[in-house]
Parts: structure tokens; C-alpha cells; sequence
């Protein structure tokens, strides 16, 4: 008699943010790219990263709030750069990393009083009965805030480049790739951390 092994398939994660990073690239190119002389450019690639995104998911009728929000932002800084003079726009160049880390904080903890936006990512890899549980509410609820306090935070910094120049390289650069990187593992880490801990 021929013993039949069962070979089990991996289980599939209960609880994530799915690929919510790739959406952040666009926001990211714009962070890198964006300088007095170079907004311009940088909100123009930001729209190609951004369609380029969320191509196949628009065509898919995928709505995510976060690509939405970065195909208008930057589909609108475009429009201003073409029609309006560099005398009316200084508050853009200015400003423009602080207003694009803002947008993004507004649209992740703005999410939160309808559907944490992590969460549009993370069904996409989980079993739709996990979807109204508790703990998959609670991980997306968690993430949705951590990232928007990021990117808040990422706000509160370039304002602080701009208000100490001496202080540039460590508010525009140094902290906030710390602060991502650390957003990132975070990511990565706390779903299933979590799931063990509350089946402890």
C-alpha cells in the first residue's frame, strides 16, 4: 500500500499592504527631481511615473486613491507651468516638495475615515473573507497612519531645509531616506508580526 504525501501549498499572507511601494515612486522621483530650476521637470516625469503606475489598473478599472491623487497632482503642476509666468509660480518652486509630501499625508490620513488606503493594495493578496476581520483593519489602519505621519513629517522637514539652508542636506535628504527606508521595513514586517501576535 503506496503512502500518498500530502504536499501543502504556501499560505498565502492573511493581512498586508500588497505593492503600495511602487506607488510611492512617482511622489519620490518629484522629492529627488524638484529644485527651483527644476519643478517643472520633475512634475513632468512624476505624471509619466504616475500613468505609468497606474496604467494597467486604470484600464482595469482599479481605482486606488493614492495614483489617482498623483496622476491630478502633477497633471495640474504641468498645467501651471505651461500657462503661467515664473513671477506667479515662485510659491511653487518654493515650496513644491513641502506641497507634494503634504498631498500625500492629506490623501493617507484623509483615508482613514472612509478606507485606509493600504488597504485598496493589500486585497489584492488577500482571501476576500479576511477582508472585514479585525486584524486585517486593524494592520491597514496601522500602516495608512504610519505612512501618512511619514510623509507629514517629510513636509514638516523640506519646510525646515527651506527655513535653514545649512540644514538642507540632512532635512532633504539624509532623514527623510532614513525615515523611508524604516517606513518600508516596517511595512514589510508589521502585518505578520501582528497576525502572531494576536494569535498568541
Amino acid at each position: 500500500m503506496q503512502q500518498q504525501t500530502a504536499t501543502k501549498a504556501p499560505p498565502r499572507k492573511a493581512v498586508g499592504a500588497g505593492n503600495v511601494f511602487v506607488s510611492f515612486l512617482p511622489w519620490i522621483i518629484f522629492g529627488v527631481v524638484a529644485g527651483p530650476s527644476t519643478w517643472k521637470y520633475a512634475a513632468l516625469a512624476a505624471l509619466a511615473a504616475s500613468l505609468l503606475v497606474s496604467g494597467r489598473d486604470l484600464t482595469h478599472r482599479q481605482w486606488n486613491v493614492l495614483d489617482v491623487t498623483g496622476i491630478v497632482f502633477f497633471a495640474v503642476l504641468c498645467v501651471l507651468a505651461l500657462v503661467l509666468d515664473r513671477h506667479t509660480l515662485i510659491w511653487v518652486e518654493t515650496y513644491a516638495q513641502v506641497i507634494a509630501s503634504l498631498a500625500v499625508a492629506v490623501v493617507a490620513l484623509g483615508s482613514l475615515a472612509f478606507d485606509p488606503f493600504t488597504a485598496q493594495y493589500a486585497r489584492r493578496g488577500t482571501p476576500p473573507h479576511l477582508w472585514n476581520t479585525p486584524v486585517f483593519k486593524h494592520v491597514n489602519v496601522v500602516l495608512t497612519a504610519m505612512w501618512g505621519g511619514v510623509f507629514l513629517v517629510m513636509a514638516v522637514l523640506s519646510w525646515l531645509a527651506i527655513r535653514f539652508p545649512s540644514a538642507s542636506d540632512w532635512c532633504n535628504w539624509v532623514v527623510p531616506a532614513v525615515l523611508l527606508v524604516w517606513a518600508v521595513k516596517f511595512t514589510e514586517r508589521y502585518p505578520e508580526a501582528y497576525k502572531e501576535k494576536v494569535l498568541r
